[in-house]
């Protein structure tokens, strides 16, 4: 299987939730290596590009006013099959759909406030890796778990 980047973004209320911990830790647990994290606070320009795809839609606005609202946790996670490992630990967008043991299945009540994102393909995982960070942020570097080895 081959190393796969993706991103991830704990939202302002997984941020003021103070889930931030618990929630970078299932992915080290996993054996997922995090290459760049960074706190920021969105944004509106950057909030648009990044949920260009949702532009017209009736939650567009309360999705962008929310994002913008508080600080986030964006990073970068790297690992064999990391897009659709990281998509079954986060859990599905409703939470009633949401698998318990995944974050949203342990921790979301409402679809609006679903503490976490994470890219859906390699495309929308390039697009917003390149949005959020420079080049120069994003660190190689090889992780040795057990036998395996594994490095960008």
């Amino acid at each position: 299987m081959d190393i796969e980047q993706t991103f991830v973004m704990i939202k302002p209320d997984g941020v003021q939730r103070m889930l931030t911990g618990e929630i970078i830790s299932r992915f080290e647990k996993k054996g997922l290596k995090i290459s760049a994290m960074k706190m920021l606070i969105i944004n509106k320009d950057m909030a648009e590009e990044h949920y260009s795809e949702h532009k017209g839609k009736p939650f567009y606005e309360s999705l962008i006013n929310f994002i913008i609202s508080g600080p986030v946790i964006a990073f970068i996670l790297e690992g064999p099959g990391a897009i659709s490992i990281v998509r079954k630990l986060v859990g599905a967008t409703d939470p009633a759909d949401a698998e318990p043991g995944s974050i949203r299945g342990d921790h979301v009540i409402f679809t609006t406030y679903n503490i976490i994102h994470s890219s859906d393909s390699t495309n929308s995982a390039g697009r917003e890796i390149s949005l959020f960070f420079k080049k120069e942020e994003i660190f190689n570097y090889s992780l040795k778990i057990g036998k395996y080895l594994f490095s960008s």
